[in-house]
C-alpha cells in the first residue's frame, strides 16, 4: 500500500472518470440500441476500444471519423447526432462524497485532473460539472495534450507542467494499468477501487 503521511504531498492529481465523475456505459449502449432497433447486447459484443479510441482520445482523429469506425465496427447505421447523444449519455453524475473532499482538498494544496477523454465530452462535462470542475487548478486532458495514460510521457508532461517532484504529487486513478504507469515515473498512486479510497488516502494525507 502507497504510505501517505501529513506533509508528504505538494499537489494532488485526480483521474476524472469514477474518482469524480460517475460514468454508466451501459447507458451509450442503450442509447444507440434503441436508435438503431437491436438489443444493447448486439452491441456490446461488438464494442472495443480500439485504435480509433485511442486516436480520438488524443485528438488525432475527428468526432466524425470515429463515429464512422463505429458504425463500421457496431454494424449500425445511426446518425453522428445519434453517436453523440449516446455518447454523452454515460456521464451519471458525482462520485459520492467528492463534492465535499474536493474544496477541503483544495484549500490545502493545488489539486489537477489528467484523463484520458475526447473533445465531445469535454466540451459536455466542462458546463455540466462547471461548479465541481472548478476546484482544479489545471485540467490536463489526453485530447489537448495529444499523449493518455499510462504512457510514460504522458505522466512526465504532467508533471513537468505541476513543477513538482514526481514523489510529492498524490495520483488518483481506478484503473490498474494507469496506477502501475504513474509509479513507473515516480508518482504517488492511490488505486481508487471505492468512493471511501480517496476520502481514506486524503486523511491520511492529514486533509
Amino acid at each position: 500500500m502507497t504510505s501517505l503521511s501529513p506533509g508528504s504531498a505538494d499537489a494532488l492529481l485526480f483521474d476524472l472518470g469514477r474518482v469524480v465523475l460517475d460514468i454508466d456505459f451501459s447507458k451509450a449502449i442503450a442509447c444507440w440500441a434503441g436508435h438503431a432497433g437491436c438489443q444493447p447486447e448486439a452491441i456490446i459484443a461488438r464494442y472495443v476500444r480500439d485504435e480509433a479510441y485511442r486516436l480520438h482520445e488524443m485528438g488525432k482523429i475527428s468526432d466524425a471519423d470515429y463515429f464512422a469506425s463505429l458504425r463500421s465496427s457496431l454494424g449500425i447505421g445511426i446518425s453522428d447526432a445519434q453517436f453523440l447523444e449516446g455518447w454523452n449519455a454515460i456521464f451519471a453524475g458525482e462520485m459520492p462524497d467528492i463534492a465535499e473532499l474536493l474544496p477541503r482538498a483544495a484549500k490545502r494544496m493545488p489539486l489537477y485532473a489528467f484523463s484520458n477523454t475526447n473533445r465531445p465530452h469535454v466540451d459536455y462535462f466542462s458546463k455540466e460539472y462547471a461548479g465541481l470542475l472548478g476546484h482544479f487548478r489545471e485540467l490536463y486532458l489526453s485530447s489537448s495534450i495529444g499523449l493518455r495514460k499510462p504512457d510514460a510521457e504522458a505522466f512526465d508532461h504532467v508533471v513537468a507542467a505541476i513543477g513538482a517532484p514526481a514523489e510529492r504529487i498524490v495520483f488518483f486513478d481506478d484503473l490498474a494499468e494507469n496506477i502501475e504507469g504513474a509509479r513507473a515515473r515516480g508518482l504517488t498512486a492511490v488505486h481508487v477501487t471505492s468512493p471511501r479510497d480517496v476520502g481514506n488516502a486524503l486523511k491520511a494525507l492529514g486533509i
